[in-house]
C-alpha cells in the first residue's frame, strides 16, 4: 500500500519502484473518489496525470537527472490558471472558461517535473474566510464534516489534510493559505509579497494577493517555495531576488529573538484555549533560552478595517473587467441597453460575498468618501510598515496565534459577515505589511479541531520562517 510521508521519502520510494510515479498518481485518484463527498475538488486530471506519471517513470528508467518535484502530486486552487484547463475563481461568470496560458508558478511546478491532480474548490474569487461561498458548492472539513474548512482556499487544504494530494497551491489575500490550514491542522505558509510571480492568479486585491503552499512538514513545503518563487518579467511586482536555496538544519542550539504582542494575546475574542496554548509555548521557548518579549502594539483597532477598505477598493477595481462580454458568463440581452446588460450578467454571474466586497470597495472609493476611507487606510498600512520595520529591528520573529478560534460548525457565521471579517484579525497584518507568515499545526482542542500557531520574520526572511518552524513541528507538536 503506498503512503506518503515526505518528498525525501517519496523519491527514495521512486528509486526502487520503476512504476513509482503511476503508483502514487493511482493512490490520490482512489482518495480523492473515496473524499468527494468533501468537494475540495472542482475537477480532476485523471487521465493527464497518468499520462504524465508514466513519462516521469519511463524518464527515471532512461536515467534522465530528475527535477526537485519528480512525481510530486500537486494540487492547485481554482485562481491560478493552468494552460488549456478550466480556470473559474469558483465563481459562475467564469463558470467554463479555459486558460490561455500557464501561471508562472505553474509553469515552474512543471519545469520541475511536479504532477498537477486537479483543481481545487475554493470561496468564489479569494472572498471568505469559510469556503461557503463558492457557486459549485461549499468544502467540508475532513476532520469534522459539519465544520468549515477555513477559506477562501479551503479546498487546497482539505485536499492535503485528506490526503487527496502530496502539497497544494493556495493563495493569501488576509489569510487564505494560514486561516484554513489552522482549521485542518496542515502547514500553510504566504511568503514574502514578491517572492512568487502573481502571473496567472486571478487578483481580488493586487497589492495584498500571494500565492502560497500547503503541505505536511516544512522541508516539503521550502522545497516547493523554492521552486515557484523568483523573478518574472510578466510581473511587475516580483522581487528581482533569486530563489533561495532552503536548507533546513537540526541543529537546535540556535537562540531567536521572539516577539509577541500582548494586546492581541488579551484580546476578547481568543478562545480560552488557544490563547493557553500560546502562553504556554512562550514560556516554554523562553525557559529553553530563547529571548521572548512582548511588544506594545496599538494598532490591533485599526489592522481589520484598515484591511477591508483597501481590499474591497482593490476588488472593485479587478472585477470590473468582467462584464459579461469579453468571456465568462453572459445574461440574456435581448432588449436591453448596454449598462443594462452589464448589470444582468454581474448580478447572475457573482455571488452575494462578491458583491458585497464590491460595493464596499466602490464606495470607499466613490467622490467625497475616498479621502475619508481609503486615504486614511493607506496612512495606516504606512504606519503599519514602519512599526513593523522597528520590531526587526530588535526581533527575529513575532508568534501570534492564527485564529482566535478553531474551525466553527457549517453556516454559525453566514448571517453575520461582520463577525467573520474580524475573525481574520490575527492573519491580516502579514499582508498589509508583506511579511512572510506560516501557520504551523502544533494543538489539539478539546473539541477534537486542531488548531496552531503563526509565525512571521521581516520581508525576504523565509529561510529563518522555516528554521524556525522546522524547530517548532519537531519539538513542540503536540498533534497525533
Amino acid at each position: 500500500m503506498f503512503s506518503f510521508s515526505s518528498i525525501e521519502d517519496y523519491h527514495s520510494f521512486l528509486a526502487a519502484n520503476p512504476n513509482g510515479c503511476q503508483t502514487a498518481v493511482q493512490y490520490y485518484l482512489s482518495k480523492i473518489e473515496e473524499n468527494k463527498n468533501l468537494n475540495a475538488f472542482l475537477e480532476v486530471f485523471k487521465e493527464e496525470a497518468l499520462e504524465r506519471a508514466a513519462q516521469l517513470d519511463k524518464q527515471r528508467a532512461e536515467g534522465k537527472p530528475l527535477g526537485k518535484l519528480h512525481g510530486v502530486v500537486v494540487s492547485i486552487k481554482d485562481v491560478i490558471c493552468y494552460k488549456n484547463h478550466q480556470v473559474t475563481a469558483s465563481s459562475k461568470i467564469l463558470h467554463g472558461f479555459r486558460s490561455l496560458y500557464n501561471a508562472t508558478a505553474v509553469e515552474k511546478l512543471l519545469e520541475a517535473e511536479a504532477i498537477i491532480i486537479g483543481r481545487n474548490n475554493c470561496d468564489e474569487f479569494a472572498m471568505g474566510s469559510s469556503n461557503e461561498n463558492s457557486a459549485f458548492g461549499m468544502v467540508k472539513n475532513a476532520i469534522d464534516e459539519n465544520r468549515v474548512p477555513g477559506g477562501s482556499s479551503g479546498g487546497s487544504a482539505v485536499a492535503v489534510q485528506a490526503k487527496m494530494c502530496m502539497l497544494s497551491l493556495g493563495s493569501d489575500t488576509g489569510g487564505s493559505v494560514r486561516q484554513p490550514a489552522d482549521f485542518c491542522g496542515v502547514v500553510g505558509v504566504k511568503p514574502t509579497y514578491g517572492r512568487i510571480s502573481r502571473y496567472g492568479l486571478i487578483a481580488y486585491a493586487s497589492s495584498f494577493d500571494q500565492i502560497g503552499v500547503f503541505g505536511n512538514n516544512i522541508p516539503d513545503v521550502a522545497k516547493v517555495l523554492e521552486v515557484i518563487s523568483g523573478p518574472d518579467g510578466f510581473d511587475s511586482t516580483v522581487s528581482n531576488k533569486e530563489p533561495e536555496t532552503y536548507i533546513l538544519k537540526n541543529d537546535d542550539s540556535k537562540k531567536y529573538k521572539i516577539a509577541y504582542f500582548e494586546d492581541a494575546l488579551n484580546h476578547e475574542s481568543l478562545d480560552p484555549e488557544i490563547k493557553s496554548a500560546s502562553m504556554n509555548l512562550l514560556e516554554r521557548l523562553k525557559k529553553e533560552g530563547h529571548a521572548v518579549q512582548p511588544v506594545d502594539f496599538e494598532y490591533n483597532d485599526y489592522v481589520v478595517p484598515a484591511y477591508y477598505v483597501l481590499t474591497t477598493a482593490e476588488a472593485s477595481s479587478n472585477l470590473s473587467r468582467f462584464d459579461g462580454v469579453k468571456y465568462g458568463y453572459r445574461a440574456k440581452s435581448e432588449g436591453l441597453e448596454l449598462t443594462e446588460f452589464y448589470k444582468k450578467s454581474r448580478a447572475e454571474g457573482f455571488g452575494n460575498e462578491v458583491k458585497r466586497r464590491i460595493l464596499l470597495g466602490t464606495f470607499v472609493l466613490s467622490a467625497g468618501y475616498y479621502d475619508a476611507y481609503f486615504t486614511k487606510a493607506q496612512r495606516i498600512r504606512s504606519i503599519l510598515v514602519k512599526k513593523t520595520e522597528l520590531i526587526f529591528n530588535d526581533f527575529d520573529l513575532i508568534l501570534l496565534p492564527t485564529v482566535p478560534a478553531p474551525a466553527y460548525r457549517i453556516g454559525e457565521k453566514m448571517d453575520d459577515p461582520i463577525a467573520m471579517y474580524l475573525a481574520d484579525i490575527y492573519t491580516v497584518y502579514a499582508n498589509l505589511v508583506g511579511i512572510p507568515a506560516i501557520s504551523l499545526p502544533l494543538f489539539s482542542h478539546t473539541n477534537g479541531m486542531p488548531f496552531g500557531i503563526q509565525a512571521m520574520t521581516n520581508r525576504f526572511n523565509e529561510l529563518s520562517l522555516l528554521q524556525f518552524s522546522h524547530l517548532l513541528m519537531r519539538q513542540y507538536k503536540v498533534l497525533p
